[in-house]
């Protein structure tokens, strides 16, 4: 478990993608679109505790 995990080609190119999309946001379209994209990683971050804590049976 030393190594870096490494991403795929595929991965790469969505980075390369996401990349130019943002170059063509304004500032004010950028700020907001780092507001929704941290709230859904949060909501993510929640879901898989859910998940763990239901597979490991600590919740019903």
């Amino acid at each position: 478990m030393n190594q870096p995990i490494q991403l795929s080609l595929e991965q790469q190119f969505s980075i390369r993608s996401f990349q130019s999309q943002v170059q063509k946001m304004s500032r004010e379209q950028a700020q907001e679109f780092l507001v929704k994209l941290y709230e859904q990683m949060l909501v993510r971050e929640n879901m898989y505790k859910q998940f763990i804590k239901y597979e490991w049976g600590l919740e019903p």
